[in-house]
């Protein structure tokens, strides 16, 4: 783009996007590998949590407490028994960092969407539990950017869908920023919608999908690099 366009609905995913999200899980699961795993089998012990993760994101959703059932499983599986009250009270204590309601916003965050808010309608579009990702909307400061902010269970093509729907979205002007290939750019794609990719180095393994040359209408390496654009 040569030019920064004006006047386009951009909805920015939360976590990993506007803050900082899977780099404190990541530091869990760094503990809870050196704890639980025999010395030289940290790697299939990662392999194992990540597999039993993935199962529960199925059937349970996303956040804390459906983390914290991840952990207690894997540690059964590797121990071979069901975790004791102190093994518990571990975990829970390994799990701070996520439950202790301080949130990071990612730097340049704040001041770029200040500066598109007067130009752009903002929305935010994150998934996950209500609860859990309604207090970090509260605690990032960030929430008087947006028209809205939309919590939902999971983003795929349907969930695109129905939010140009409901809200009277003009799908040529509308475009979904964030971190994920799988959440965030190609079902937005898919359901019509323009994307800008904006990598982190931490995003989550299960949201990693290839991307093709044409599958981001955008990428970019910062998020303040939205303003060249917009």
């Amino acid at each position: 783009m040569d030019q920064t366009l004006k006047g386009q609905t951009l909805v920015f995913d939360a976590d990993d996007t506007l803050w900082e999200n899977n780099v404190l899980f990541e530091r869990v699961v760094d503990g809870f590998v050196g704890w639980v795993a025999a010395p030289g089998d940290e790697h299939r012990t990662r392999s194992l949590l990540d597999g039993i993760e993935a199962r529960n994101v199925v059937a349970h959703g996303y956040g804390a407490d459906v983390f914290r059932l991840s952990l207690r499983e894997c540690l059964q599986e590797v121990h071979g028994r069901v975790p004791t009250d102190e093994d518990d009270a571990r975990i829970v204590e390994l799990l701070r960092p996520l439950t202790d309601r301080q949130v990071e916003v990612i730097e340049g965050v704040a001041e770029t969407l200040a500066a598109l808010a007067p130009h752009h309608e903002l929305l935010m579009l994150t998934k996950g539990a209500v609860d859990e990702q309604q207090w970090k909307v509260d605690a990032s400061g960030l929430a008087h950017h947006f028209r809205s902010v939309h919590i939902v269970p999971e983003k795929n093509e349907d969930t695109y869908r129905q939010l140009t729907a409901e809200l009277g979205l003009d799908a040529d002007r509308t475009w979904m920023i964030g971190n994920s290939p799988k959440s965030d750019i190609l079902p937005a794609v898919r359901a019509g919608l323009k994307a800008v990719y904006i990598p982190h180095e931490h995003t989550w393994v299960l949201e990693h999908e290839e991307l093709g040359p044409d599958d981001a209408t955008l990428q970019l390496a910062r998020f303040d690099e939205l303003l060249k654009h917009f």
